[in-house]
């Protein structure tokens, strides 16, 4: 709707519709893309290691963390989850009613998103994957209560137990391949009955549980690097790719080594409930004992049959070795710094998370010279079915102070306090509807609506300048010693993801192997360095004072 604004002298853009804007969004960002989720959109989460070397710490830990799910969704269903609040004010929850029971389809040129749980009969079961093979596991008994850890327990040995041949053909890692590719595959799939109410049963399911084979083992210092490539790509078809069904909302990853996270489908939601959720989990798990239950006999859980022709079997090769290709393509970093965290710059009085993304853009300056364009997610969750809208975090005053940060200025300080306060602003614009680039968004799409020309800005080469974001962003922070993880934005470019505890950071720091001019390592240590000289700079400044 446009409506002219007499004493402006332009015209104003209201889209009435926060729905219309998120559903553009969803497609635009997510839906319409034809890229592998895997890597590409979908984060992963690194949880702590647990310490379990054999498959019966395995099955204990992935019942206990089953049984902590329940009890999330049993908030969900009954609607009791409360609400969030920020600044005072109340926050939109529908993300956190999109993530259970939910799963991605692939379609010819635009996937959807199916919620199986708005029905009369919500499905009462999850998948679990072992050894590439799936079952459906019933997890409430007849009465509608939720099965205990140690029913659990025992319907997971029999799983593991069900499924130790080792040479099954892996069809998850279908759900890896580029989407038009995957698209066709399963048209090609589920042609067969019996593999359509497999794949059925897989997408209708509340969660996915995938028990990993133990990864190859790797130094201490590279062990959460290679968790990280772990939740996002599973490592290749050798280890842990095709134990995956990628179009899955929520897939928990348990591996028998200690190695656990999750992976998530991006399109129904942010990393914020994701977390929410993990630290719901985490927390169920720390109080939760073993309860021996009265053992009930179980049904044994049904494994899911899977009819490959030579045709999807040419496919499952297709897909294995593109899996190869970019597992082997994605070089992934995790940095925890430790040097201090979210309270030294709170004692400062400036914001963690500017603080942080001044580090950046520190890093990226000193390593490159210049500055780039630089995109830090922010939440509209303010709003009615509020997405995410973009904090433009390469400013003048940011450019500013990278520069003086390694010349002799007196002004160091100053410069990144107001570099800082800027960020600050662009935040708080950004959160409360004032951003540019869902405004832009929302322009853009209207045009392709309304079929009418597409105005000019958008075929400009600044646009596309603008919005090629070299440094892709964001905060996800979490009560868990975790971090989320991702894939980046455009071929030369990161993707740095970041959890601010009290006393250390955990930052994730992903490139590409195929672009000579991005190191991932190199990156994180320029971040280390810049974290540093930002912590010595504020305290001469604190001792001349």
């Amino acid at each position: 709707v446009w409506t002219h604004d007499p004493d402006l002298e332009e015209y104003t853009l209201y889209i009435y519709t926060r729905k219309k804007l998120s559903d553009w969004w969803m497609q635009s960002a997510y839906l319409d893309s034809r890229m592998p989720v895997a890597m590409y959109t979908s984060p992963g989460v690194v949880l702590p290691k647990m310490h379990f070397q054999d498959r019966q710490g395995q099955m204990r830990f992935a019942a206990k963390l089953i049984a902590g799910v329940l009890d999330f969704k049993s908030m969900i269903d009954s609607e009791t989850l409360p609400v969030e609040y920020l600044g005072g004010k109340p926050l939109c929850m529908d993300q956190y009613y999109q993530v259970l029971t939910s799963c991605r389809i692939p379609g010819p040129k635009r996937d959807v998103v199916v919620n199986y749980a708005i029905g009369k009969t919500p499905p009462s079961h999850i998948t679990v994957v072992h050894n590439f093979q799936f079952f459906v596991l019933d997890v409430y008994n007849s009465d509608g209560s939720p099965l205990t850890v140690d029913q659990i327990y025992v319907q997971l040995e029999k799983i593991w137990n069900s499924s130790l041949q080792t040479n099954k053909e892996p069809v998850g890692i279908l759900t890896s391949n580029h989407r038009n590719t995957w698209g066709k595959a399963y048209n090609n799939l589920i042609k067969d009955k019996t593999n359509k109410e497999s794949v059925r049963a897989i997408q209708k399911s509340i969660f996915t549980v995938c028990l990993d084979a133990p990864m190859p083992r790797v130094s201490d210092e590279m062990y959460h690097n290679k968790v990280a490539a772990q939740m996002l790509h599973g490592g290749g078809s050798r280890w842990n790719s095709g134990n995956r069904w990628f179009d899955k909302t929520l897939q928990f990853i348990v591996g028998e080594d200690g190695s656990c996270g999750l992976t998530y489908e991006h399109a129904p939601a942010e990393g914020p409930p994701i977390v929410f959720l993990v630290d719901h989990v985490v927390d169920y798990m720390k109080r939760t004992e073993m309860v021996r239950t009265p053992m009930i006999p179980l049904p044994m859980p049904q494994k899911l049959r899977f009819n490959i022709t030579p045709e999807i079997k040419k496919d499952i090769e297709k897909a294995k070795q593109n899996m190869n290709i970019m597992a082997h393509e994605l070089d992934v970093r995790v940095l925890n710094f430790t040097h201090y965290g979210r309270k030294f710059p709170k004692s400062h009085k400036m914001s963690p998370d500017a603080f942080i993304q001044m580090a950046l853009q520190l890093a990226y300056y000193r390593m490159y010279q210049t500055c780039c364009p630089t995109y830090e997610s922010a939440s509209l969750r303010m709003f009615r079915l509020g997405r995410t809208e973009a904090v433009l975090s390469t400013t003048t005053e940011s450019l500013q102070f990278t520069k003086a940060m390694d010349d002799p200025s007196e002004h160091k300080a100053a410069l990144l306090d107001k570099a800082i306060k800027v960020h600050r602003e662009h935040t708080h614009m950004a959160i409360h509807g004032h951003g540019i680039e869902r405004h832009m968004l929302g322009l853009k799409m209207m045009a392709i609506e309304d079929l009418t020309s597409l105005p000019e800005i958008f075929m400009d080469t600044s646009f596309a300048v603008a919005a090629h974001f070299n440094l892709y962003t964001s905060q996800v922070g979490s009560k868990t010693d975790c971090v989320m993880c991702f894939g980046p934005m455009v071929p030369d470019g990161y993707g740095i993801c970041y959890n601010p505890m009290d006393d250390h950071i955990n930052f994730a720091v992903t490139a590409f192997n195929s672009c000579e001019e991005t190191n991932a390592t190199k990156l994180s240590q320029f971040l280390e360095d810049s974290l540093l000289d930002m912590k010595t700079l504020l305290e001469q400044v604190s001792k001349t004072q």
